[in-house]
Formats: C-alpha cells, structure tokens, sequence
C-alpha cells in the first residue's frame, strides 16, 4: 500500500471574505429583541483562527472596508494569532454584514454583503507573496458566489494542474444556497471541488447539491480528482478517501449547543493532522475533536480543550473511541470524560 499523500508543512493562507455579524443576546427573534450582540463571521478566516489555535502558521488574505466594522473584524482575526497583514482596505466599498434571525424552527441568516470589499476579489490576489510561498491554501465554495471576480479568482487558482500548482489547494465546499442563482451551484462546485487537492464536503450537502440517494462512496464517484476527499455524515462519521484507501472514524458523542461553525473547525482540525503528518484516522480524530469545540458554544468558534485531553484522545484504541462519550469527569481521570 502506497503512503497516503499530505500537504508539505508550512503556513498555510485562507482567502476569503468575513463580516460582521449581529445577533439577537440572548437568542431570540429579531422583532422580539432590544439588544444585539457583534461579533464575526466567516467561514475561512474561522478556519485560520483554529489553525492558528493549533499552532500552524496561517495568513488570512481577504478585504475589508474603511469603516469600523473593517477593523473589528480585523483585530478579531488578528487577536486569534492570525497574519492579517495583508488583508486589504477598501476606501470605496464597505465591510460585508449578516444578521442572524433566530426562531422556533432554525435561525435565519440575512446577508448585506453585495458589493463589499471582499466581493472585489479578483485573480491578482494570486499573485500575492503570501500566496506563492504557501505551503496550502484553502478556499471555500462560498467565494465563487459573491461576484464574477471573485468566481474567477478560484476558477483561476484551480485551474493549474495540481502537479504544477506551487502550493496544494483545500476546498471546503460549503454551499451557501441563498448566494448562488437558480441551479447555477451543483455544476460551478462540482467542478471546482474535483480540481482541488484535498475536499471536505457533507453528505446531506452532497445530496442536496448532486443527488438525494448519494453515499460517501457515490460522492467519491462523482469526485474522482482530489488526491484526499472528506465526506461528512453528521454527527455520525468522517469518511477520508486518499490515495492508499478509505478511512471511517466516528464522531465524538458531545453535547451540542450549536451547530454553527462545527463544519470550519472540523476542517482546521483535519488539515492540522495531515501537516503534522499524522495518519489519516488521527487527523480525521482531530477534525472531529476541533469540531466539538465548536459545538459546545453559541460562537463560531470555542476554545480548545488542553493539550493532554486532545493527546489521551488521539491516543484511544478504535473500540474506546468509538466507546467514547462526555460526561463530566475530568480527563485527568486518564480516561476522558469531558473536552476541558
């Protein structure tokens, strides 16, 4: 069996656009509520911040606009140990927005971000230092919908053969369905995510975007090019197709505050394993274990647990993994009851 191909170590970029965002403290509908709590909100500067967490050296590369939001998203980013040196500032165009609807039966999200500075993005970003000294860069499927530009720079990143590309790509495709037109996402994704080196898709999003009776198998079929594809199922498992075979590694039985943010940690995690050159099955266990950190709080993003627990549990046979579930012990039982 041939050894499992990896990115090489070294920083890591993740292009992208993140806003401000507003929601209702406490949780509740926006009509309802007299008071909003700011924070930020973006799907790859979420995955830097927790790369960063993990100690890999990451840059976020985006735009903001000249105006306050800009800088609280920044300082945000910055404030994780990100390199947001080089993000942009846009004297013309404002900081992207959300605003989150909470109800009964889901949150809604409200998005102002036509015609903000990220939404300028173009191919030139390419051309960029950070980019070409990248040892990976990750890219989302939400980039391609914002604007023309911003579809041709990750068609133009990802239109270099692999073996030519000075840098391996990450494409997580997060399909947002309220930024794409009409039937425009399954064809413009499927195309992107199979020139990438490594894909993380969700099942349920696979079946939505290609197919409702898709299996991870089935989206691997649809999905032949990525030398490393992770498939999603839930709460359930992570599947990583790679180059030496298929790997299935059960999720961690957490309580769940809130989903929001799980699908970024899960692949901040997961990368972290392949450029520490972990195998597979660890770095899937670390995906699943940053993704925990995301589902026990209301944020994006949740602390991780110490060093020694994220140790113990990378260190369980299959049987107590999959055996594994919180309570609230504490790990230094030497089992691992809880994730803090």
């Amino acid at each position: 069996m041939t050894d499992t191909w990896r990115p090489a170590a070294g920083r890591v970029v993740c292009v992208g656009e993140t806003m401000a965002a507003l929601a209702p403290d406490p949780p509740r509908p926006l009509a309802e509520t007299d008071h909003l709590r700011l924070s930020v909100a973006g799907a790859e500067s979420n995955v830097a911040m927790y790369l960063a967490d993990h100690g890999v050296p990451t840059t976020w590369l985006s735009a903001l606009g000249d105006d306050p939001l800009g800088s609280r998203v920044r300082a945000a980013v910055g404030a994780a140990g990100v390199d947001v040196a080089h993000v942009r500032t846009d004297p013309d165009r404002p900081t992207g927005l959300l605003l989150k609807n909470p109800s009964p039966t889901g949150t809604r999200v409200h998005y102002y971000r036509e015609g903000s500075a990220a939404s300028a993005l173009g191919p030139d970003l390419l051309d960029h230092a950070a980019v070409r000294t990248a040892a990976l860069v990750h890219l989302t499927g939400i980039t391609p919908a914002l604007s023309p530009s911003c579809r041709a720079l990750v068609t133009s990143a990802l239109a270099v053969p692999a073996p030519e590309r000075p840098y391996a790509i990450s494409f997580d495709v997060n399909h947002r369905p309220a930024l794409w037109p009409k039937d425009t996402a399954p064809d413009t994704l499927r195309a992107l995510a199979d020139r990438a080196d490594i894909v993380l898709v969700g099942l349920d999003e696979a079946q939505n975007l290609w197919g409702a009776d898709l299996t991870a198998t089935s989206v691997r079929d649809l999905l032949p090019g990525p030398r490393i594809l992770v498939v999603k199922d839930g709460s359930r498992t992570a599947t990583a197709f790679t180059t030496s075979g298929t790997v299935t590694v059960p999720a961690l039985r957490v309580t769940v505050v809130e989903p929001v943010g799980a699908g970024d940690a899960f692949a901040a995690g997961f990368l972290t394993g392949l450029l520490r050159g972990e195998p597979v099955d660890r770095a899937l266990r670390l995906g699943h274990i940053t993704a925990a950190s995301a589902l026990k709080v209301t944020a994006d993003r949740g602390p991780l647990p110490p060093d020694d627990c994220v140790d113990r549990l990378l260190a369980l046979t299959d049987g107590e993994w999959e055996a594994w579930e919180e309570t609230p012990r504490a790990v230094s039982d030497g089992g691992g009851g809880g994730l803090s």
